[in-house]
């Protein structure tokens, strides 16, 4: 009886935690759909009054949809192919590699985690500036393409390979990108699609970086470009919430058909 209890309560947190997570997107999707009633009453409206497609519509209308999904594609597809290749290559040495400065190196890496991204932007912004990369595709993704969390999920990955493969293929004359590129990366591809999967997200929702380096409004990603809404239709909260949804689902559709390789990744992580 004592653990059913405790498997109820157990359901019943998961339960609310769900519900707490959920609800901000339900609300903006309730409201985008939502022409009649006051959104910010409270208890909050569940389902929307007289439904109609009408403030997507107008979010077409006002701002190039087309044309700011296009940009923010072409970004995180850099994105994720940069930063795979960039921290496979910066995580395998660190697994697999002795050399001296090792330990060193990869507590230099880790100490990062530590600092906000947002530390970073004065020098980014002056490195890119420097480099003659502002109002570019290249300046956004660069600062973006070698994390600390993706070297540190895939230099486990690396670990947990035998080292007896390894060794045979090393006997068998094999090199070290050999073995590098036909041996370790086939066999740490779900926690490659892992780092992907968390990179295109990350690089669909970034705004503040975008905003900072890009002032050509037709090269503005998604994320920056939906904010016309709000400084057209200040009072159309409506239309912003269509927008947000427009925004949003593009990212959610594409883990739903790929959260059994997150999910795969993940559990190689934990593990």
């Amino acid at each position: 009886m004592k653990n059913r209890a405790s498997t109820v309560m157990h359901y019943a947190a998961l339960c609310a935690i769900a519900v707490i997570c959920v609800f901000p997107f339900w609300w903006t999707v309730v409201t985008a759909l939502s022409t009649e009633g006051n959104i910010f009453a409270f208890p909050p409206t569940f389902w929307p009054k007289s439904p109609s497609l009408v403030n997507f519509e107008e979010a077409f209308r006002v701002i190039p949809f087309f044309a700011f999904f296009k940009n923010s594609v072409l970004i995180a597809a850099f994105t994720v192919f940069w930063k795979l290749v960039l921290c496979s290559m910066a995580a395998y040495p660190l697994a697999r590699l002795r050399f001296r400065g090792r330990q060193l190196v990869f507590g230099l890496i880790l100490a990062t985690m530590v600092l906000p991204s947002e530390v970073n932007f004065l020098v980014n912004f002056i490195t890119v500036t420097k480099l003659s990369l502002v109002d570019t595709y290249a300046g956004v993704i660069l600062p973006n393409v070698v994390t600390a969390v993706a070297i540190l999920l895939l230099k486990q990955a690396f670990e947990e390979v035998p080292q007896d493969l390894i060794d045979a293929a090393r006997v068998d004359g094999a090199s070290e990108w050999i073995i590098f590129t036909r041996i370790m990366l086939p066999l740490v591809a779900p926690w490659l699609a892992t780092v992907g999967i968390l990179t295109a997200v990350e690089a669909w929702n970034e705004y503040i970086w975008p905003s900072i380096v890009m002032s050509k409004p037709d090269e503005f990603p998604l994320s920056v470009g939906v904010l016309y809404l709000r400084g057209t239709f200040g009072s159309s909260t409506r239309v912003i919430a269509a927008g947000t949804v427009l925004t949003i689902l593009p990212t959610l559709a594409a883990f739903l058909f790929t959260q059994r390789y997150f999910m795969r990744g993940m559990d190689g992580a934990v593990k």
